[in-house]
């Protein structure tokens, strides 16, 4: 999938570092930014958190996945988590994103991750829509699978096995997750809530959606997953609910608003993707530049000299229609074809090095219109007077300096 992905921490309120990944567009600034929560004992790095996090990137939507604390890249023990530190982690990974990048406008949640969103969205001020993803109805429902806890609740502590892995957990985890009021948050939940659960869930059965989406106030939906397991294993499975999510969520998004003046000039950056594509930013605009195959690139946009020779092409055309319609000439179109190169020239002023070589373009410009033949020589001229080529025969001179920190 084509998207930029950066490794990020913050602190959550106990000053634990969480560790997480920011997945971005490749070009330009996201429409909106989601917020991920992974399912009990899993990572960011889940095939469901992962997979949905690129799918929205790619569709525009910056989406950051994290760590709960004692899990993957995180810190903290995870002895010492229970379901309202998740939820607090919710919290600081959204004050981290609202400082960053605004938002989070969507809180998204697969399994007990689905129950946290529900909690956390009444702390989350930027929060519009929330989507849960094969969630329990009852936060208690985690207990299920953690086999006899007398031990724990006896001993305040013990360890449980889930999906053939060990954990060390307390009876504080035990006894928050029993008193949690879940159905609470849903029915005051007031935003936008989509449901998604696949019927042949043998983890979190159905009804759990079932349960959820009645609770649930409008505006609201229900879409089921197909035949897709639990932990949406198959990648189709994690595209389809990453599409799903980014279509629904469409009518909740920020409008667009008046944008500041941009700064001025172009901001060239690398991306996840080959190792010469580059996210260039124009002001508002965006487009992307690489290197053809034949050069190693990913031909996922132009060169720098295609780029090069762009700017001096559109400078021409525009000059050119510029000056015909000042003068009320009959121009109709304008169409101009370049190439660069570099050859020995015999005019070289350093041709005596055996090197020495000239950058050469050529132009070739076709004007369309009932012009005369004075007004085609005219126009042939005023062509080598448009600014980007007046730049270029001139020479620029080039001021390098280190960014400041």
């Amino acid at each position: 999938m084509i998207h930029r992905s950066h490794h990020i921490s913050f602190e959550n309120a106990g000053g634990v570092r969480l560790a997480g990944r920011l997945e971005l567009p490749l070009i330009g600034r996201p429409r909106a930014v989601a917020l991920f929560a992974h399912c009990f004992t899993c990572t960011k790095d889940s095939h469901a958190a992962s997979r949905i996090a690129r799918g929205l990137a790619q569709k525009g939507i910056a989406a950051l996945r994290f760590d709960f604390t004692g899990l993957g890249g995180s810190d903290g023990e995870f002895a010492n988590s229970h379901f309202s530190s998740n939820v607090a982690d919710l919290v600081a990974a959204a004050d981290y994103l609202a400082a960053q990048w605004g938002g989070p406008h969507i809180l998204i949640g697969h399994s007990l991750g689905g129950a946290a969103v529900l909690a956390a969205a009444a702390r989350i001020p930027a929060c519009r829509a929330v989507v849960t993803i094969a969630a329990p109805f009852d936060v208690a429902h985690v207990l299920r699978h953690m086999g006899d806890l007398t031990a724990v609740e006896q001993d305040g502590k013990g360890d449980v096995e889930i999906a053939g892995r060990r954990f060390s957990v307390t009876r504080e985890f035990v006894e928050d997750a029993r008193g949690q009021a879940l159905a609470d948050c849903i029915a005051h939940l007031d935003r936008a809530l989509l449901v998604l659960h696949a019927p042949r869930d043998d983890i979190v059965g159905i009804e759990n959606a079932r349960q959820i989406y009645e609770a649930a106030r409008h505006p609201k939906s229900f879409v089921t997953l197909g035949d897709a397991d639990h932990l949406l294993i198959r990648p189709a499975d994690a595209a389809y609910a990453a599409s799903l999510v980014s279509a629904w969520v469409e009518p909740y998004l920020p409008r667009a608003q008046e944008e500041p003046v941009p700064p001025e000039g172009v901001v060239a950056a690398e991306t996840a993707g080959g190792p010469f594509t580059q996210s260039v930013e124009a002001g508002r605009h965006a487009l992307l530049a690489d290197e053809p195959r034949v050069q190693g690139g990913d031909d996922m946009g132009p060169s720098p000299y295609d780029l090069l020779l762009s700017g001096l092409g559109a400078c021409t055309n525009m000059t050119l229609q510029l000056y015909a319609r000042r003068k009320g000439w009959p121009l109709e179109k304008v169409v101009t074809r370049l190439t660069h190169a570099r050859r020995h020239e015999a005019d070289c002023v350093h041709c005596a090095e055996a090197e020495a070589k000239l950058d050469v373009v050529t132009r070739e410009i076709e004007i369309d219109g009932a012009l005369s033949d004075e007004q085609l020589a005219r126009l042939m001229e005023i062509a080598e007077k448009c600014p980007v080529h007046r730049t270029l025969e001139a020479g620029v001179t080039i001021r390098t300096r280190r960014a400041e920190e």
